[in-house]
């Protein structure tokens, strides 16, 4: 099996992150020491950071997010944003990422009187700061929330900005009860748009959120998508049986922004072990493996992959599969998918296989 660091050492791709879910904890005390935050559990960065990860530790998605306060409150001013991206992308070209689409809801950094247009330009200039020189492209997802009303304004944020480094358009939060179709304008004006869509759906809620997203919304990718397995029979005595929705989404190759360690902790899946991407992978859904969010999970792509490997018993051409998945599956242009697939995966890989 991969080792840790043979596996931070090869080409990853990153399709599933978010920017307030990946903070040092040594940043998040400077600026709240800096912007007169006082709420912290803790200002030992150590200390900071095990109880943002233990936070996480409880099964149900809304408990999950409640450390995100922390974050989002010292991420208001653009001095804050523009360091945070940076940051991110530092540390993700330091794990070996050399492609990341990292995702943000500009709505939750006005607080203290930032324009919408003014938190995208200040986290664009973050990533091209923490990217450059460092081996890896950095692009935005633009989240709306779905429990408020900004859907389409931040639909058409995102459009504005797809020529700077904006390449598509999500929304996110709590699932039960705020289903993707509330949202139907901002995919319809996206989708007429010529733009990139990718919702959160299957991860608190099931089927019917899958559903929608695909079929009402227009999804290219599902965030987290687990509960895709709830329509598909497993046999012990002969193949699995998918479903119609599950089928669609294998066939149209919807891919699936797993987050195993993630799903655990939100109680999406029992454990890594018993995570659903095992069955998944044999019945070849395009399956990608995230991170989520790097602080409160504890985690990177690098361990989270040596995870899954460990798991199910991958090897390199499991991992490199799953690479060039993720590749195959971001929102940039084909032909600059196919020069990093072509010109910095494969060879990354072929020493291994």
């Amino acid at each position: 099996m991969p080792t840790l660091d043979q596996v931070r050492a090869v080409p990853k791709v990153l399709l599933h992150d978010h920017l307030d879910g990946g903070l040092r904890p040594a940043t998040i005390i400077e600026l709240a020491r800096a912007t007169g935050y006082q709420d912290l559990p803790s200002y030992d960065a150590d200390a900071l950071g095990r109880a943002m990860v233990g936070t996480a530790h409880h099964g149900h998605l809304e408990l999950y997010l409640e450390p995100f306060r922390h974050t989002v409150a010292v991420m208001q001013t653009p001095q804050a944003l523009t360091r945070v991206a940076a940051e991110c992308a530092e540390d993700l070209a330091a794990d070996g990422v050399v492609y990341a689409e990292v995702r943000f809801a500009p709505e939750l950094h006005l607080d203290r009187g930032l324009r919408l247009d003014q938190v995208v330009e200040a986290v664009l200039e973050g990533f091209r700061r923490g990217s450059e020189g460092n081996g890896i492209v950095v692009r935005a997802l633009l989240t709306a929330m779905r429990t408020t009303a900004r859907s389409l304004e931040i639909a058409e944020l995102a459009v504005r900005y797809r020529d700077l480094g904006v390449v598509g358009f999500d929304i996110a939060g709590a699932e039960a009860g705020w289903p993707p179709s509330r949202h139907l304008d901002a995919f319809e004006y996206v989708q007429r748009e010529n733009f990139h869509i990718t919702i959160h759906a299957g991860e608190g809620f099931g089927l019917p959120s899958i559903w929608e997203a695909v079929q009402f919304c227009g999804a290219e990718r599902l965030g987290h998508g687990v509960r895709i397995v709830d329509d598909i029979k497993t046999n012990t005595d002969g193949p699995a049986e998918l479903g119609r929705l599950a089928a669609f989404v294998r066939d149209r190759r919807i891919a699936l922004e797993l987050c195993p360690t993630s799903n655990v902790q939100t109680g999406a899946a029992p454990s890594i072990a018993q995570h659903p991407i095992g069955l998944l992978r044999e019945l070849n859904f395009r399956v990608t493996v995230n991170t989520d969010n790097r602080l409160m999970s504890g985690i990177t792509l690098s361990s989270e992959l040596h995870a899954v490997a460990g798991a199910f018993g991958y090897g390199w051409a499991d991992l490199q599969w799953l690479t060039i998945n993720a590749m195959k599956s971001a929102f940039l242009p084909f032909d600059e998918r196919l020069e990093i697939i072509n010109q910095v995966i494969k060879p990354g890989y072929a020493p291994l296989l």
